[in-house]
C-alpha cells in the first residue's frame, strides 16, 4: 500500500510537469530617453555677443532708457535700440543658454541661465560683457542632481522579451503592441511680453525673483555684485511679481499675494486675494490692483476676466468689479489707461 501511494505521488508530479509550457513574447514600443549635460559642462558653453538674430520664440520684454531687451526663450536676449520707435534697430544678441527672465539695474542686466544668475554690463549696448555669475540659486524642473540638466529626449525603439510559464487549460492570449502608435506630448508654455508677466523685479536695491513655489532675494546695492540673501516659501502655482510702493504683488494660479517689503530682505505677507484656479498676471496703480485671469492648459478651471481689486487697505483686498474678456495674456497701464 505504501508503494502504491508513492507511485501515485510520482505520477501526479509527472502530470504537473507535462502541463507546463513556456511562452516567449516580445513587445516593441517607443521610449523617450532623457539625455543630460552636467552643470559644470553647461557653464562652459559660450555666453557671447552675436550679430542680430530673427525672433522665433520671443518671451519677456524689458524697457531701459531707449533700449528694449527681449528674451528669446531659453536662448538669450535681443538688444534693440528703440530711440526711433517707428524704426527700432536690432543691435546684437546675447547668447544665454536657458534664459527666461531679465531685469536691469543701473546699467547692469540680470538674467537667469538655468540654475545661475548672470550679471552683464550694458553701459555700452554695443559692447555688452558678463561681469558676474551667482551659481546654483534657482531651481530647475529638468535638473537631476546626479546627472545634471535634461537637455532633451531621444526617441528610442525598445524591444523587450518576456517569458511566461503557461499550464494546459490556460490559453496564451495574443498581446499586441503598436510600435508606431506612441507619441510624446510636447510640453509647451506661452510666455508674455509685458511687465505684468515678469518673474524678476527690482525695488530698494533688491532683486526679487519668483519660482513656481518660492521668492528668492538678492542684494544688488552693488549692481555688479549681486548677493543671494534668502528664499521664502510661497506655496505652489506662483507665476508673476510686481513691485509698488514698498510692496510686492505676487500672482499665482489661485490668488494674488501681497507682501510688505519695507525691510527689503524680510518681506512680510499681508494678505491673499483668492480666485478660481487661473493664470494670474497682476499690475498695480494707486489704490487698485488689476488682475487678468484666463483659462488654458495650465490654468484648469480658469475664467477669462479682468478683476479690479481695492488694495487701499492691503491687509484686506476687496473685489470692486470684474470685466469679461477673451483669454487675456497680461496687461499694462499707460497714461492712466
Amino acid at each position: 500500500m505504501k508503494v502504491f501511494g508513492t507511485l501515485l505521488s510520482v505520477l501526479f508530479v509527472l502530470c504537473l510537469s507535462s502541463c507546463k509550457d513556456e511562452v516567449v513574447r516580445t513587445r516593441t514600443y517607443h521610449r523617450l530617453t532623457p539625455y543630460y549635460i552636467s552643470v559644470s559642462e553647461l557653464r562652459k558653453q559660450a555666453i557671447s555677443m552675436d550679430k542680430p538674430q530673427e525672433m522665433s520664440a520671443p518671451g519677456k520684454i524689458y524697457i531701459y532708457g531707449n533700449y528694449l531687451f527681449i528674451n528669446e526663450v531659453t536662448k538669450g536676449i535681443h538688444v534693440i535700440d528703440n530711440t526711433d520707435p517707428a524704426s527700432p534697430r536690432f543691435l546684437n544678441f546675447i547668447n544665454i543658454p536657458g534664459n527666461i527672465d531679465l531685469a536691469v539695474n543701473n546699467n547692469i542686466l540680470y538674467a537667469d541661465s538655468y540654475v545661475d544668475l548672470l550679471a552683464f554690463d550694458i553701459s555700452d549696448p554695443t559692447k555688452i560683457g558678463l561681469v558676474n555669475r551667482v551659481e546654483n540659486v534657482f531651481d530647475h524642473q529638468y535638473i537631476n542632481k546626479e546627472k545634471g540638466l535634461i537637455r532633451g529626449y531621444k526617441d528610442t525603439i525598445v524591444t523587450d522579451v518576456i517569458t511566461h510559464q503557461m499550464t494546459d487549460g490556460t490559453k496564451a492570449e495574443p498581446m499586441f503592441f503598436d510600435s508606431f502608435g506612441a507619441s510624446a506630448a510636447s510640453a509647451s508654455q506661452s510666455y508674455g511680453t509685458g511687465g505684468s508677466m515678469a518673474r524678476f523685479t527690482l525695488m530698494n536695491n533688491s532683486l526679487y525673483t519668483v519660482t513656481t513655489n518660492s521668492l528668492k532675494l538678492f542684494n544688488v546695492s552693488s549692481p555688479k555684485e549681486p548677493v543671494f540673501v534668502n528664499t521664502i516659501n510661497l506655496g505652489g502655482g506662483i507665476e508673476t511679481i510686481f513691485p509698488y510702493q514698498n510692496k510686492l504683488f505676487i500672482g499665482s494660479t489661485t490668488g494674488m499675494h501681497i507682501y510688505n517689503a519695507i525691510d527689503p530682505s524680510k518681506p512680510v505677507k499681508l494678505a491673499t486675494y483668492q480666485h478660481l484656479t487661473s493664470c494670474d498676471p497682476v499690475i498695480v496703480q494707486g489704490k487698485y490692483a488689476y488682475v487678468t485671469l484666463r483659462s488654458g492648459n495650465f490654468c484648469r478651471l480658469g475664467t477669462n476676466v479682468l478683476d479690479v481689486i481695492d488694495i487701499e487697505d492691503p491687509t484686506k483686498p476687496v473685489l470692486v468689479s470684474s470685466f469679461p474678456m477673451l483669454n487675456p495674456h497680461g496687461l499694462t497701464i499707460s497714461n492712466n489707461n
